[in-house]
């Protein structure tokens, strides 16, 4: 007997599977053109393209999956028009958002390479700065990526009136009423596309130890989505790695710590990391401390750490007069990462930095809550909208007395995408100071500047060109550098500098990028501490963000009692044992003197050796259960002091939910 034509709802299924599989396929093929070289480096070519259809189909499956579940109504003549109408409209939308997403790819991917992912989805609440940053720093992409959208909504528009128009209604055969279990299976095992207990994830597709070429089989919408989905799952975003107890966690950890002077832990039973540590001062003076986060100021332009000569010769001066970190690394690659590392000493998670978080917007430990109580005034100085990323929410919230951003500075010599100069910001520092030490008033501020930014805005005449045209990020860097050792000759005459010491260091590198499974070489950032009466010294030891805030706290003259991990430099070797730990997109890294464990979602840990002369990280062979112990259990500890409410001076509050009257 012949098999009867498919009906129209199915042949508009099938026309939508085929044309979102040529799309998505089409997409990538011009991504893999474009990364030719980093692809076949990989020898995973033909991987890239297969796995990538595996992808594809788990987003088509997604997508075909809602009008199919309606497919019923597509039955019957009166509500044939109904489904007509909710199934192409749901699938002219989502072939738009492929559309979308895939020519919001090219940009992303050559600034992150990665898909667009939990970051993209974070810009897209502050339209403005993206925008801004989007027309001054990728201009033509910005307008070829428009321009493909609109083309791409006009013939949606018109494919979506002609199927309105022209697809009839047709009365189903009994085959096709009994085959749409199977077909609602075929789709489920599709999104699913495993047999697995969980559904496959973006984490499977990690073949290449270049994480460019992991991306390129990925879909950007998927990649999207699956992003957003995790957020609701951010308390226990470290759990993705493996599993320990909390009792191994925290024996880890302390052993761990023990191992590199941190020692004193007072076991209190809801902070776990609370722990006392001495000021290294023998005199009893209370010194005020500056800590300076240089934006996207990577090792990468720095010529004494191996990056670009000339770029920093302020910078570089300025690390012969005080403490100079040969080897320092970076927790993250955003921005509020090294705000969290610097001001609290928190780990880093593959969630969103604590900064972002709902459950740190109040009793969570910060530099400034714990100075509070010393009776110090802490603030926080920006050049830009201080409530982007949450910045002046979490502060405030945490023991930050005053929030000074972009609304504070009148008449500013200089104002960009990203708010004033680097030059207004130093010279409202210098002002705040001065004022603070006219008042006799102990002070902590956190400055962060913005001028090395995309679109690499600043004001012309103050710096020689490193290249053309002007809006470089070397020449940004050394409008950068121009503004600090500008701020810092300044500073040195003023009543203040014998009273203060400085912390300066970047937030994260401009591009972390490379085509190692994390890019350690990009996390390598510069960092002096200087001010007061501290002498010059060069520390060669592996060290980490998290280590500023309490070395300085030694340096200041601060004895207390608090949750941070971080080691004090003033009584560590300048060559002897360190260690870092790196958060690059879903993969956490920790690393000891140049040993590497690298921990990615649901995948066996990686071990590798770092070499910084040669900036390549080299896979090594066998098992190396306690490093990977030790990395699993850093990788766990944040997730769980967040979930808990573990990271504090004091115990979160017990909340007791009234009972109605005679409830039991």
């Amino acid at each position: 007997m012949p098999v009867p034509p498919a009906t129209p709802a199915t042949r508009l299924l099938l026309h939508t599977l085929v044309l979102g599989l040529l799309l998505l396929l089409t997409a990538r093929l011009g991504l893999v053109l474009w990364q030719l070289e980093r692809v076949s480096a990989s020898n995973l070519l033909p991987q890239v393209f297969l796995h990538g259809l595996r992808a594809d189909s788990i987003m088509m499956s997604l997508i075909l999956l809602p009008p199919a579940l309606l497919m019923p109504l597509a039955w019957w003549r009166r509500s044939w028009p109904l489904w007509r109408l909710l199934a192409a409209t749901w699938l002219a939308a989502c072939v738009l958002l492929l559309v979308f997403m895939e020519a919001s790819t090219p940009a992303f991917l050559g600034q992150y390479e990665a898909r667009p992912n939990r970051l993209f989805f974070e810009y897209l609440a502050w339209p403005g700065e993206t925008l801004r940053m989007l027309w001054g720093g990728f201009r033509l992409q910005l307008l070829a990526s428009s321009a493909l959208i609109v083309l791409a909504t006009v013939a949606a528009v018109l494919w979506l009136r002609h199927t309105l128009a022209a697809l009839p209604f047709q009365k189903p055969a009994w085959h096709t009423v009994a085959a749409w279990p199977l077909l609602l299976l075929a789709l489920t095992m599709g999104v699913r596309s495993t047999l697995d207990h969980r559904p496959l994830n973006p984490s499977w597709f990690a073949f290449a130890s270049d994480n460019l070429v992991n991306q390129l089989m990925l879909n950007s919408t998927w990649s999207l989505a699956h992003a957003v989905y995790n957020l609701r799952h951010e308390s226990r975003a470290g759990e993705r790695y493996g599993k320990m107890t909390e009792a191994q966690i925290l024996e880890t950890v302390k052993t761990t710590a023990a191992d590199y002077g941190i020692t004193g832990f007072a076991d209190h039973p809801k902070l776990p990391t609370l722990h006392q540590q001495t000021s290294a001062r023998t005199d009893q003076r209370r010194l005020n401390l500056v800590i300076i986060l240089e934006e996207s100021l990577g090792a990468t332009y720095v010529s004494t750490l191996g990056g670009i000569e000339g770029l920093t010769p302020n910078l570089e001066q300025l690390g012969t007069q005080g403490w100079w970190f040969e080897n320092l690394y970076a927790t993250g690659t955003r921005s509020v990462r090294g705000i969290e590392a610097v001001t609290t000493g928190f780990l880093p998670t593959p969630a969103r930095a604590m900064v972002k978080l709902l459950g740190s917007r109040g009793g969570f430990f910060t530099l400034a809550s714990l100075l509070g109580r010393e009776g110090y005034h802490s603030e926080f100085i920006y050049g830009g909208e201080g409530h982007f990323d949450n910045m002046a929410s979490f502060f405030l919230a945490n023991g930050f007395d005053q929030v000074v951003d972009e609304r504070d500075y009148k008449n500013p010599v200089f104002k960009g995408s990203w708010g004033v100069s680097d030059e207004d910001l130093f010279t409202k520092t210098d002002e705040r100071l001065q004022r603070h030490h006219a008042a006799d008033q102990p002070s902590f501020t956190l400055v962060f500047s913005s001028s090395n930014h995309t679109p690499f805005d600043y004001p012309e005449g103050r710096i020689e060109h490193y290249d053309e045209p002007a809006a470089t990020e070397n020449n940004a860097i050394r409008y950068a550098d121009y503004s600090l050792g500008r701020f810092f000759a300044i500073a040195r005459t003023r009543d203040y500098w014998q009273d203060t010491v400085f912390v300066v260091v970047a937030d994260h590198d401009n591009q972390v990028v490379g085509d190692n499974l994390v890019p350690v070489e990009r996390f390598h950032i510069p960092a002096m501490i200087l001010g007061a009466d501290i002498a010059p010294r060069r520390i060669e030891t592996v060290a980490s963000q998290i280590d500023l805030p309490t070395t300085a706290l030694s340096l200041i003259g601060i004895s207390a009692s608090h949750p941070m991990l971080g080691r004090d430099f003033s009584a560590v070797d300048d060559q002897g044992n360190g260690r870092a730990m790196m958060q690059f997109g879903d993969s956490f890294a920790w690393m000891e003197n140049s040993e590497l464990v690298i921990l990615s979602p649901e995948q066996p840990p990686v071990f590798a050796h770092y070499d910084p002369a040669g900036r390549r990280v080299t896979p090594v062979t066998g098992e190396h259960p306690e490093a990977h112990q030790r990395a699993l259990a850093h990788a766990l500890l944040p997730s769980w002091l967040y979930r808990t409410g573990g990271y504090s001076l004091e115990p979160a509050p017990v909340v007791v939910v009234p009972q109605r009257p005679g409830a039991s």
